[in-house]
């Protein structure tokens, strides 16, 4: 595939749409079940097909983004960390459910669609949602339920040639509704003892779908089925509107009723009996309508995720990554890799590395020098078809950042008077932000206890009347040349000079040799050891600028 993956999509999806409906909007489409939290897996759900449209928009063409909100699903499951008690809802619509406890929001659906929904607005994603309670509840598909009650034979007799080839996979079929974005993989797909119907009604008693369809009239529409709860009753499926079509048929009847052209699918995808494969076969021969085209997409994992996890409780969502992130290195993740690559979102320290690749690639876009495809990337993160994200007017080194605040614990004065150590323009703290305030919720929320920086108040002298002459000449070296090489780039040349100094080279010399390199290591140590107490730390000439001169004399003083 090209570098640009977008721009090769945008040229697939035009075409198809123009052999499908010519002179019609695009279709592109994504679902969610919130059924909880969204989380950065999910993301590429919408990312995806969001990244495509926006280039389709981009040159000339309508296109509408349609993101389904899974909220008809069944409740499966009471999540670690809610009342038990929410048992009792199981098997409802994600809407008829209560939220958890202490939200604002009127229901369970709409808890966890409104921070993604923020989320997504934050993130320049422009989407049409769709409600599927309020499809299924208005009616909106009911000429498309009775199709399929109607052709019932032949959708069972679809599903029944991977059948027996699904029954090995059960064990899977949890992980398999987590990894599709939208609906469930493993539920039921409308087979049982009294015959094969794709509709499932939730119980008008109990609101639950422990029901059994036990007869169908195709002339009257007469639905006859029994619930769990005792209830049983005949409804008229022409009027009936609080059921719906398994996710095996309900899938492939979307596509055809909102003309989707494109729409990427989880890896799990790819097995055989999966959602989009039988999707495929029943939205030509049931609804006369063209599978969307659209990649596999692969797994998003998380680096710093188990430190994560303990203080906070389960998998981080996108709200969590812009917690940190600006919405245009969220972007860029999600923009640079193939939809079949996977990769990572970081919490730990690593989000450091990402944020200085970002800052590389955004100086040599300034100065012309990015690949045409790192160059498409930066476009689709910093901008879309209608808007210029916003960014930070005056970048400085994420890690820098990062730094300060650990040291400083957020003390804005003290922030603001260290910062200009390393920039002497900042006129204000306004001109760092939201960068600033992104490190400075990552130091406070993700990294541990342990790691933080605490500054010694006085010097270690134990570890002081240990230290040999070599070791105190180095020290003496370095309070000597402080003065003189008080910025970044200057305390970046004398940390790594002193040992030079030593070992009778000039302090700018190149030499890499083992012995100075482990010099040059054993001295570190010993000024972390002696600044914050412990062998690792912050970057020296950051940690040296945060300090101050005067104190750094005093705690290194032999």
């Amino acid at each position: 595939m090209d570098a640009d993956w977008v721009a090769r999509f945008a040229d697939e999806v035009i075409a198809e749409a123009e052999r499908r409906a010519p002179g019609k909007p695009i279709v592109c489409a994504s679902g969610l079940s919130p059924s909880g939290p969204i989380h950065l897996g999910n993301l590429r759900e919408v990312m995806t097909p969001h990244l495509v449209a926006d280039e389709i928009r981009r040159r000339g063409h309508e296109c509408v983004h349609i993101l389904s909100w899974d909220d008809f699903d069944r409740f499966r499951k009471v999540p670690a960390g809610v009342d038990p008690s929410w048992s009792e809802h199981i098997g409802k619509p994600l809407t008829s459910v209560p939220a958890p406890p202490g939200s604002p929001h009127p229901n369970w659906a709409e808890h966890f669609k409104a921070p993604m929904a923020a989320a997504l607005a934050e993130m320049g994603v422009e989407f049409r949602g769709i409600s599927q309670t309020e499809m299924y509840t208005s009616g909106a598909y009911r000429e498309q339920v009775l199709l399929a009650m109607r052709e019932r034979r032949r959708i069972d007799a679809i599903l029944g040639q991977y059948r027996t080839k699904a029954k090995a996979k059960v064990a899977d079929d949890d992980e398999a509704a987590a990894l599709e974005g939208s609906g469930a993989a493993g539920e039921d797909d409308g087979s049982g003892a009294g015959g094969y119907y794709p509709y499932k009604p939730y119980c008008s008693v109990c609101d639950r779908d422990l029901t059994t369809v036990t007869s169908y009239d195709d002339e009257t529409t007469a639905l006859a089925y029994t619930c769990a709860c005792g209830h049983a009753e005949t409804v008229t499926l022409a009027e009936h509107t609080r059921g719906k079509l398994v996710w095996k048929v309900d899938w492939p009847m979307r596509w055809a009723y909102e003309g989707v052209v494109f729409e990427p699918s989880g890896v799990d995808h790819t097995s055989p009996g999966s959602s989009f494969v039988v999707g495929g076969q029943i939205v030509r021969a049931i609804f006369g309508a063209d599978q969307p085209i659209g990649p596999m997409y692969a797994f998003v994992g998380i680096s710093g995720m188990a430190k994560m996890s303990s203080s906070k409780g389960g998998v981080p969502t996108p709200a969590d990554a812009l917690s940190i992130m600006e919405p245009a290195l969220l972007r860029w993740l999600y923009a640079r890799r193939r939809p079949n690559q996977s990769f990572k979102v970081s919490f730990d320290q690593e989000i450091q590395r990402m944020y200085d690749e970002w800052d590389t690639l955004s100086r040599k876009i300034a100065d012309g020098s990015a690949l045409p495809a790192d160059q498409a990337a930066h476009r689709r993160a910093a901008t879309t078809a209608s808007a210029t994200l916003g960014e930070t007017p005056r970048r400085l080194p994420y890690r820098t950042l990062a730094s300060v605040a650990d040291i400083t614990g957020g003390d804005q004065e003290q922030t603001l008077r260290i910062l200009r150590e390393f920039d002497h323009e900042i006129a204000g703290l306004d001109e760092l932000r939201p960068r600033l305030d992104r490190a400075q919720h990552w130091v406070a929320t993700y990294v541990p206890a342990e790691e933080r920086t605490q500054v010694r108040e006085e010097p270690d002298t134990a570890l002081l009347t240990t230290l040999g002459t070599t070791e105190r000449e180095s020290l003496k070296l370095l309070a000597d040349g402080l003065d003189e090489h008080w910025s970044l780039d200057g305390l970046t040349a004398l940390v790594y000079g002193v040992p030079k100094i030593q070992a009778g080279l000039d302090l700018s010399a190149k030499a890499a040799t083992p012995e100075l390199k482990a010099a040059q290591r054993a001295f570190f140590a010993l000024l972390y050891r002696l600044l914050v107490g412990r062998e690792t730390g912050p970057r020296l000439p950051t940690l040296l600028l945060t300090v101050g001169r005067d104190r750094v004399r005093r705690l290194i003083a032999s």
